[in-house]
């Protein structure tokens, strides 16, 4: 873990700051091809195609008809839970879903003069959620991506994942989907945008995944809506000398642990806390850790400490940088909050700890990653609705308007626009 000294520095054209910005910056190009034609077997050949794939890359030989898994198989894993396991999960699906109660759109009109206008929120009929399978345990995205939808009143969700554990099983049931296809990789992602004769076609597929899952979201995007093409996970952490080290290195190591490019920056004013941090990160925390490879390898490339002359400094570099996950743990952590302009989600306070966010609080954990908190939000209902602009005009309306339209479409030089306003002069 490097740490840097921005102090006196013009800290803005940082080598150090400048190569984190770029550490998701790669060279895709190797797995275009592969992934375009993984889709276009997919699209041509559908279910044949996904018996291959799912053999080659998983290991899985299942006919299509093993595709879904059946809904007993759901309840079987719910019911075996762990009674607190089970207990946790469905208190996180009800606050997470209380949460975004709240952002909930309304049908509106607007009355004028002869006119009705308005705007009617309609959601999406099906969404699609991508869940990693395998070893690894992923119920809190399952949560994370159903909550919203079921709030929006999508009317049908599918999960695709690469044989799904117990707990995405569970996570499944508690949220209220019925169908789980054990189907993974950039063939999944084909399946539910272009729908084959097993797994239905979707509107829109939320959920991250491996480098060919993100590309293979990318290249259906206008077949069907995504999310985002989700990065490297990353966290930010603006500390002074109020802050408890052994409580920011662990909310550092949160991050670290979860792959080689995951990015874990603490910026802080204090230099004492700096060289306490990384001594209780090496010689405490990740002695005999579990992910300890993974750990060291992502702290040893884009892990970092920046010391900064004031908090002030610290926040345009955080802004600089737009995190995912912005942890503020300061004397007055509220009194920064206005100046934060660019962040997935901003933790308020020594205990608003990152992994609460990730799994119990509400707020949504898929976030922007890659700087794309600058121009993009945390996944909600929003997302899995749609707008449909509603327009009445009667006679008097429209004698009110139409010299303008008439004008407009003169200066764009569209003749017809122009015709279909002045046949109707001839009845007003």
């Amino acid at each position: 873990m490097k740490t840097v000294d921005l102090r006196g520095k013009d800290y803005l054209k940082s080598r150090e700051l400048e190569q984190l910005i770029k550490r998701s910056e790669m060279e895709v190009e190797q797995f275009e091809e592969s992934v375009k034609k993984i889709l276009k077997d997919v699209k041509e050949r559908g279910d044949e195609a996904l018996v291959e794939y799912t053999h080659k890359f998983d290991g899985i030989l299942l006919k299509p008809e093993e595709f879904l898994v059946p809904f007993r198989e759901l309840e079987k894993a719910y019911e075996n839970l762990d009674e607190e396991t089970r207990w946790a999960l469905e208190v996180a699906f009800e606050r997470v879903k209380k949460f975004h109660e709240a952002q909930v759109e309304r049908s509106f009109f607007v009355e004028e003069e002869g006119m009705l206008l308005g705007q009617k929120v309609i959601p999406m009929e099906r969404a699609g959620l991508y869940v990693p399978g395998g070893k690894a345990a992923y119920p809190s995205t399952v949560i994370m991506n159903a909550a919203p939808a079921v709030v929006a009143g999508v009317k049908e969700l599918i999960i695709c994942s690469p044989n799904p554990n117990i707990y995405t099983l569970a996570a499944a049931y508690i949220c209220g989907i019925e169908k789980v296809y054990r189907i993974g990789g950039a063939q999944a992602i084909g399946a539910m945008a272009y729908g084959t004769e097993t797994v239905e076609k979707v509107d829109k597929i939320v959920g991250p995944g491996n480098i060919f899952v993100a590309l293979a979201k990318k290249n259906v995007y206008g077949y069907v809506d995504i999310d985002s093409i989700a990065g490297p996970s990353e966290i930010l952490v603006i500390a002074d000398e109020t802050a408890k080290p052994e409580w920011v290195a662990a909310d550092l190591l949160s991050q670290a642990e979860h792959d080689e490019l995951a990015a874990s920056i603490l910026v802080t004013t204090s230099e004492e806390l700096a060289e306490k941090v990384k001594e209780i990160l090496y010689n405490r925390y990740l002695v005999n850790f579990s992910r300890e490879e993974i750990a060291r390898e992502s702290l040893k490339n884009y892990g970092h400490i920046f010391i900064v002359d004031s908090i002030e400094t610290a926040v345009d570099i955080s802004n600089h940088i737009a995190p995912e996950h912005l942890e503020i743990i300061t004397e007055d952590p509220f009194a920064l909050l206005e100046k934060i302009k660019h962040a997935g989600a901003v933790f308020l306070g020594e205990y608003s700890t990152e992994p609460l966010g990730d799994y119990i609080l509400g707020p949504n954990h898929v976030l922007p990653t890659g700087r794309a908190a600058r121009f993009s939000s945390p996944l909600g209902v929003y997302d899995f609705v749609k707008r449909s602009s509603v327009i009445y005009v009667n006679k008097e309306g429209f004698k009110r308007v139409e010299k303008y339209a008439r004008k407009i479409a003169e200066a764009e030089g569209l003749e017809a626009h122009r015709l279909g306003v002045e046949v109707r002069l001839e009845e007003s």
